[in-house]
């Protein structure tokens, strides 16, 4: 094994320390441990009322330990990389853990590597300077756009996260993780009437990402467009119509509707609307939905998840019909069933737990202008606020923050107040048309789940559901979803 790696090098580890944590994890009992280190340098800027009004740059370093025994789980974490800190925290989730003694495998098996972001020079390491110059931009573009904008906020986030996984398996993977993303929100105004917008996006990218189409200037535009149009909307229709939802960012509809209720852990404890119901239909035969974390560049992609194992681009329904769940290590275990490669978390104080990466639709045959050309009356939802599940039920709301009336399969007016109500298992049921126009999002999504958020990609073809609630509100969630 190489160890002329980011952790060898600048904490001094060495394989043998790696085994002697990996033995003190172990000492209680437990059938599994592994070590999660992480290093992670960032930067975030904001600017409102055209000044740059926070700034900061911080960097933070630990290590996570687990344990597994049966179906307990002991955890602990350092921020200290000391042996000494590592030991006690290896010992505490031990103890957590107890149960019958396993010796640990000796020697570590390396992933094959591969390389889904490579970045010369990660977004973190530019110059400060040039991330003021493009929040600025952002900032001047979106007040140019018409003199209803009043109020500009524009920000900007970057992250290099360097981690090191080792299992009592023999699990050895490193990687290190870019990610950047800049947001536009602003506010329109006339008398006594004001409407928000907002735009961003990003990826695990460099600095340079935002010098190509996606410019600040590009975001700045359509957060800026969605505020003015809001201005003269009309109010939302209310009740059960027909729903056309654009491509791209709506399929974080998809996300809570479906997405949280195919994770395993959900269904390992039957607590999931889709739980037990592999092999049946659970959706329009024009329905294919995946989770794919090997998109290069993507915001939800890795190279490897948070336990060490490579990412897969995994079928959870095809034409209809439920083919998996999105698994970790323990789910996979404990069910007798695959690992996806789906172990997410947020940071070395987490534990892992099967969560979403890059989840989309794939497209049908329909021309989007068919499609809507097939409506009546109803709506055409082309961006969210984002949205709420609860799991159990299946029964999502989302907020539309930009979207219009179709009346006799045209595209009228805009409206506004819209939220969209419905149940996961039933609403993929009522697609009807699905659209050959598959978009992902431009890069903004943050997935919480039990107190954590993790980078997510979202995705969809135009649909058209022939039946949805339109309007109301819902209170109970468990799944979240963040621009």
């Amino acid at each position: 094994m190489d160890k002329n790696r980011f952790f060898f090098e600048h904490y001094g580890l060495t394989e043998r320390d790696l085994e002697r944590y990996l033995a003190a994890a172990l000492s209680a009992g437990g059938e599994y441990s592994d070590l999660y280190f992480e290093y992670l340098s960032s930067t975030s800027l904001m600017v409102d009322e055209s000044m740059v009004k926070s700034a900061s740059q911080g960097i933070s370093a630990g290590c996570g330990v687990r344990v597994i025994a049966g179906e307990r789980t002991g955890y602990a974490y350092t921020d200290d990389l000391s042996s000494e800190r590592i030991l006690h925290a290896a010992r505490t989730a031990a103890l957590i853990a107890s149960g019958p003694a396993k010796t640990p495998s000796v020697g570590f098996q390396e992933k094959p590597a591969r390389s889904l972001y490579p970045v010369t020079l990660p977004s973190v390491d530019a110059e400060i300077t040039a991330k003021v110059e493009l929040v600025m931009r952002a900032d001047h573009a979106a007040r140019a756009y018409d003199p209803r904008i009043k109020e500009v906020r524009a920000s900007y986030a970057d992250e290099l996260r360097n981690i090191l996984v080792v299992g009592s398996d023999g699990t050895f993977a490193e990687d290190s993780q870019p990610l950047a993303r800049l947001n536009v929100s602003c506010i329109a105004k006339t008398d006594g009437n004001s409407a928000r917008g907002s735009a961003g996006g990003g990826g695990r990218v460099a600095l340079d990402f935002f010098f190509g189409e996606k410019t600040p200037e590009y975001f700045a535009k359509e957060a800026s467009r969605q505020a003015v149009l809001q201005l003269d909307a009309r109010e939302a229709p209310a009740g059960e119509m027909e729903v056309v939802l654009g491509p791209g960012w709506p399929g974080v509809l998809l996300h809570e509707a479906v997405g949280h209720g195919l994770e395993a852990d959900f269904n390992r404890k039957q607590t999931s609307a889709f739980a037990g119901l592999i092999g049946k239909r659970v959706a329009s035969e024009k329905c294919t939905v995946v989770d794919n974390g090997t998109m290069p560049w993507r915001r939800g992609s890795l190279n490897v998840d948070d336990e060490g194992n490579s990412t897969q681009d995994t079928v959870l329904i095809e034409k209809g019909i439920l083919k998996g769940y999105l698994s970790d290590k323990l789910s996979a275990k404990l069910m007798g069933m695959a690992n996806t490669g789906n172990g997410r978390r947020e940071s070395y104080e987490h534990i892992p737990m099967p969560r979403m990466t890059n989840t989309y639709m794939l497209a049908g045959q329909d021309d989007p202008q068919d499609i809507l050309r097939s409506v009546k009356r109803g709506v055409y939802a082309v961006n969210f606020g984002g949205g709420q599940v609860d799991i159990t039920s299946g029964k999502f709301v989302f907020s539309a923050s930009d979207a219009y009336l179709i009346e006799d399969g045209q595209v009228t007016a805009p409206i506004k107040g819209a939220t969209l109500i419905g149940n996961g298992p039933d609403v993929l049921t009522r697609v009807s048309m699905v659209g050959n126009d598959l978009r992902l999002d431009e890069g903004i999504g943050t997935c919480g789940k039990d107190g954590q958020a993790v980078p997510v990609g979202v995705g969809i073809p135009t649909i058209k559901i022939d039946r949805l609630t339109v309007g109301g509100t819902a209170k109970k969630e468990t799944g979240g979803f963040m621009q």
